[in-house]
Formats: C-alpha cells, structure tokens, sequence
C-alpha cells in the first residue's frame, strides 16, 4: 500500500514538474517565433525601402568617390548596400525609378532634387527602422531575461537529479520527498532540454547608423549632387 501510495506520490509531483517547465518552454518557443517572424518582415523592409533608397542615390553619385563623400557627409561612414553592378546596370536604373519624379526648372534642378528628396525619404526610413530595430532588441532582451529567471528559480540539473531520486524511491519504497545522493543526469539530455535564448538581432538585420537630417547637409549635399550632374549630365537623362 505505502509502494502505491509512494508511485502515485512519485508521479503527481514529475507531473506538476514536467507541466511546468514544458509549460514555460512552449511558451518561451512561441514567443521566440514571433520574434523571428517580426525579424523577417523588417529584413523585407530594409529591402524594399532604406536599400533601394540607396541604390537610387548610388546610381546618381554613380562616382565612387562621390559615392563616399555622401557616406561621410550623411553619416553612413560606408557605403551599405553598394553593388557596381547594380550602379551601372540600365535595367535596374530604369526599375527603381520607374514612377519617381523631381520638379526643377532645369534639368541640373531637378538632378539635384532627386538626390535631395531620395534623401529626405531615406532619413525617414532609417528612422522608422532605427525605433524598430530598438523595439525588436527589446523583445529579445526581455526573452533572453525570462529565461535567465526561470533557471534561476528552476535548475534543470536539480530537477532531473530530483525526478530520478523519484523513480529510484518508488521502485524500493520509502519517502518520494527524500531523493537521496545526486544520481546524475542522462548525457546530453539536459542539454537538449534547455531552452537556448534568440539568435542577437544584429545576426538577421544591418546595424545602420542615425543620419544626419537633410537640413543641416542641404548645402553641401546640393553641391555633391552638381558635382555628380557636371559629370555625367551628357550620359543621364531624367524624364520629363
């Protein structure tokens, strides 16, 4: 009777043990997922905004040393995003900006307001990322801390070294609750148990500095941009 009792005792307290690390560890898996889920839709956002913003500018420059006097001057300090194929190539000139129009009375006018106004959209992009970037960045803190606490409070060593001492007791009888000697655990298995933290964000998204707003650069940014007409105002047209 007391074996029985010992077996039920035995398995109710590896139940609510089990239940609540799985339970926690379901939860952590899921809102990992979600972290990478929101990882992917802002790559897919670095992409279809901040990157082509750049290339529409690189493609103006089309210099390379004009190219990185506009990373200095705007703060990129390089140039993120930089492919000379992709600067040179017709077919993705003509792609990104498909639709995109500059007012000016001249054509050097409207050259240079290109580049001012593909800037201008390029601050606001960075912008918009930067504050997601540091929301994303939070999550995974606040993930990365959870699971520091739940160690914390519940050493998975001491838990299975604890469920073991509880076989070994209900097989011979006597008190479940005195588990005896540490017995060990599996090789490996804790190991594969554990919950491992989020990959670092910076492993999925580029770390893009803050740019310099277009109000303090206008000048000198208007002055890169009539260097960059001068030089190629006989190869590159811009539609009416």
């Amino acid at each position: 009777m007391e074996h029985d009792i010992a077996k039920v005792l035995a398995y109710e307290i590896k139940k609510e043990l089990a239940d609540r690390y799985f339970g926690f560890r379901r939860l952590i898996e899921e809102d990992k997922k979600a972290l990478d889920r929101r990882i992917r839709q802002q790559s897919l956002t670095v992409e279809q905004q901040i990157c082509l913003d750049l290339v529409r500018i690189y493609i103006l420059l089309r210099d390379e040393a004009l190219i990185q006097e506009f990373c200095d001057l705007t703060g990129l300090r390089k140039a993120m995003f930089y492919d000379p194929y992709v600067v040179q190539s017709p077919t993705i000139r003509r792609r990104v900006f498909e639709g995109v129009r500059a007012g000016g009375l001249t054509m050097a006018a409207r050259f240079r307001n290109l580049i001012l106004n593909s800037y201008e959209t390029l601050v606001e992009h960075v912008s918009r990322y930067l504050e997601r970037f540091g929301e994303l960045r939070s999550e995974q803190e606040t993930i990365e801390e959870e699971i520091r606490l739940f160690y914390r409070q519940n050493d998975l060593g001491n838990i299975m070294t604890f469920l073991r001492g509880l076989d070994r007791h209900a097989d011979i009888g006597g008190n479940p609750l005195d588990s005896g000697p540490a017995l060990g655990t599996v090789p490996g298995l804790e190991e594969k148990l554990r919950v491992a933290p989020p990959e670092p964000i910076e492993k999925s998204l580029p770390i893009i500095p803050p740019l310099v707003p277009l109000r303090r650069i206008r000048r000198p940014l208007k002055q890169l941009a009539d260097t960059a007409y001068q030089r190629r105002k006989q190869e590159f047209r811009l539609q009416d």
